[in-house]
């Protein structure tokens, strides 16, 4: 199943498991003491996990961990599941494609002719793929567990925004989303807002505009592999 694939990968790649643990529990709606009667363990293990105060967990606490999430989900008739399904919320995702390696923020900026809003911040983190959105379809159609689809296999990738008039919900969006992306880019924006760019520089985000068409942009990140 994709959805456990994901959720142990997040935790392994994690620097904080125990915290990436805690965020996956709260999503399925599990409390502490329900997952540990289900692992069979006390409840005092899992918060520890949770705190950092316990070492991260190994492979066999992971899968562990993430089959007790989707059983116990599946025994409620599985809500949460569904709601990661791809068809869900996937017409507001026009394009979506992971690299085989990192690119910089520098380098992907430049390859696509973006221009960086607020260079000010330190590009802290590269980039491992990237979604491009229909920003009027996500904001009308998707829910809040359908963001995570826009992550694909890795959170460190760069978000493309399409049909932008002042760039401002995205970012509120981003902004109220535990999962932050590497960057933000607005396809053909009319105008960005100066709100747009000071959410962005608060999560310390590169923030960019390009003048490109869907088309190209794609061609231009795939000649990169």
């Amino acid at each position: 199943m994709e959805i456990a694939e994901k959720i142990a990968g997040e935790i392994v790649l994690s620097k904080k498991p125990g915290a990436t643990m805690r965020k996956w529990r709260e999503i399925f709606g599990i409390s502490q003491q329900e997952l540990a009667r289900f692992l069979g363990i006390n409840s005092s293990v899992i918060s520890d996990y949770e705190s950092g105060r316990r070492k991260s967990p190994g492979v066999v606490m992971v899968r562990r961990f993430v089959n007790a999430l989707i059983e116990i989900d599946e025994s409620r008739g599985g809500e949460i599941i569904k709601k990661f399904l791809p068809t869900y919320g996937e017409n507001a995702i026009i394009d979506i494609f992971d690299f085989p390696y990192s690119v910089s923020v520098e380098e992907f900026m430049k390859k696509i002719d973006a221009k960086i809003l607020n260079p000010e911040i330190e590009f802290k983190r590269a980039i491992y793929g990237y979604t491009i959105l229909d920003s009027l379809k996500a904001i009308l159609n998707f829910n809040s567990y359908d963001y995570f689809k826009v992550y694909g296999w890795s959170v460190d990738r760069a978000l493309f925004f399409n049909k932008v008039k002042y760039g401002r919900s995205p970012m509120v969006a981003i902004r109220a989303h535990p999962l932050k992306p590497s960057a933000v880019i607005y396809i053909n924006p009319e105008k960005v807002d100066n709100l747009a760019i000071k959410l962005a520089t608060l999560e310390e985000i590169p923030l960019a505009e390009t003048f490109l068409e869907i088309k190209e942009i794609k061609e231009k990140l795939r000649e990169l592999f």
